[in-house]
């Protein structure tokens, strides 16, 4: 006869995952309570401070209810949590901006608690002195804590369902746990989750400070430091003086800002908790070797292109605009590509230099390739891109020698086939999303131009493409209340992924 499986032990493990991310989030609003009571601002304080014990309060009322209550779902029931922490909870995320910014409607609130937690950072507030410097605090560090989500929910989540990019390496078929667990796992998913936390948690705050640290060295401002530290770790693209031009670190804070963004690349660059997934070593990371030739390439093609240009008018002996726009070029790629979306301030400069236009194309195809798998980046991931590569280039292989057999290695022989197939069909539901979202904002009375910008804005979870992908900054505030839904549906499944959302409607999944 089977044992029976013991319970699992601790409050935390017998709490609802939304809840326990919804009693955090509710610690959290204190933070920016203190820092307006350290201003004065007291109003600003209490909406926060009043807004926190409300959710610890809820909290707490809905898990004494459900104390005498076992999680029953496994992973699949942890990605309906995390669903909706995406979806639902920026309800209650609302509420202290509502009631402290007083001059915006509740709809405005909840689309930009949306785009800060999926760490979209699309501004819906285009003038960054509308909000006070605890507000920022606040976007800022929703979208800090919604990356952090995503750092722990890609090892202890989506790699055991094979979802996130996991299913183009894997063995298993997306949604079904095949992920190597302890006994102790298997019994209660939820014990791999906390490991992971704590684990990766430390990690994260001290990536954080260590950037903070370095920009104030660099000259920068409190809060703004603060801010962009976790804007960059999060990839959310959130800043409380409109992003590089407003800072005061210069060159040298974007070089800081720049060495950090290579986080979104490769998760092998902060943690090897998956590597029987893919590669142990950075230098042999597939994703890492390919963001780093985008990053070196992209920026050559740009500088050799801008060179062209401005030796038609003279200007290519200007050797310091040369150097300036070369490296307005390279901080700008790299932040693009892992979807954080900081312009870099000489970027204009290489424009000016060469006579040309900007390449708005460019950065929503960069933000459209996206970072590496299991990190805050969005887009479709740089593993996909390589899959589909090692695809393509051994069906060229066998037009000339059709019983040829492969020269990869058996994980690249692997990709070859099943994972190339995987990444193949997301791109196909990453193009019929893309297409579904920009028909819907075009019938919500969007242009053409502005449905395109925006829809890649919000898949790949790449905010600031709003801003600088067309000749004109689209203003959000002017859409109406069903393109506002429209787009936050839009940086939810761009967050999760569409595999991950489909993977939760199917009731075959739930029944195993």
């Amino acid at each position: 006869m089977a044992q029976r499986r013991p319970p699992p032990t601790g409050p935390l493990r017998r709490m609802p995952l939304f809840l326990l991310i919804w009693g955090v989030f509710s610690l959290a609003m204190w933070v920016p309570a203190l820092h307006a009571l350290y201003l004065n601002d007291h109003d600003t304080s209490r909406a926060f401070f009043y807004s926190g014990i409300l959710g610890l309060v809820v909290v707490t009322l809905v898990a004494l209810s459900h104390s005498g209550r076992l999680p029953r779902w496994g992973a699949l029931g942890q990605l309906a949590a995390l669903l909706a922490a995406f979806a639902v909870l920026p309800l209650f995320l609302a509420l202290p901006l509502f009631e402290a910014l007083r001059t915006t409607s509740y709809l405005n609130a909840y689309f930009d608690m949306v785009s800060a937690i999926t760490t979209t950072g699309a501004d819906i507030f285009a003038d960054p002195s509308r909000l006070s410097g605890p507000l920022h605090l606040w976007r800022a560090l929703v979208g800090w804590m919604g990356g952090l989500m995503m750092w722990i929910a890609a090892s202890a989540i989506l790699a055991p369902l094979s979802l996130g990019g996991f299913e183009v390496t894997t063995r298993g078929e997306p949604g079904r746990t095949v992920f190597a667990m302890t006994q102790s796992e298997k019994v209660d998913p939820r014990g791999r989750l906390l490991r992971v936390a704590r684990t990766l948690s430390p990690i994260y705050a001290m990536l954080t400070g260590v950037i903070c640290v370095l920009l104030l060295i660099a000259g920068e401002k409190g809060l703004t430091a603060i801010c962009h530290a976790m804007s960059v770790m999060a990839t959310s693209g959130i800043s409380p003086v409109g992003g590089m031009g407003g800072s005061t670190a210069g060159i040298t804070g974007e070089a800081i800002l720049f060495l950090f963004m290579f986080f979104a690349l490769s998760r092998l660059t902060f943690s090897s908790d998956t590597v029987n997934r893919g590669y142990a070593r950075l230098d042999k990371d597939p994703e890492f070797r390919i963001g780093l030739m985008i990053v070196l390439g992209v920026p050559v093609l740009l500088f050799l292109r801008h060179w062209l240009a401005a030796y038609d008018v003279d200007a290519s002996a200007d050797l310091g605009a040369a150097v300036r726009a070369l490296w307005g070029s390279v901080f700008t790629v790299m932040s693009f590509l892992s979807t954080t979306g900081f312009e870099s301030t000489d970027w204009d400069e290489a424009q000016q230099w060469s006579g040309l236009g900007a390449p708005g194309l460019i950065l929503l195809g960069l933000a459209m390739v996206g970072g590496g798998v299991a990190t805050t980046a969005g887009g479709v991931k740089l593993l996909r891109v390589f899959a589909l590569y090692l695809n393509g280039l051994r069906e060229m292989e066998r037009l000339i020698h059709p019983n040829s057999v492969s020269g990869e290695g058996a994980g690249n022989r692997r990709i070859q086939r099943d994972g190339a197939f995987i990444a193949w069909v997301f791109f196909m539901l990453f193009a019929l999303s893309f297409a579904g979202i920009s028909l819907l904002l075009a019938a919500l009375g969007a242009g053409f131009e502005q449905a395109l910008i925006l829809s890649i804005a919000t898949l790949t979870t790449t905010g600031p493409l709003i801003e600088v992908a067309g000749d004109l900054a689209i203003r959000l505030v002017d859409l109406g209340p069903w393109a506002k839904l429209v787009m936050c549906a839009a940086m939810v499944i761009g967050r999760l992924e569409t595999l991950a959302i489909i993977a939760l409607f199917t009731p075959a999944l739930w029944r195993r």
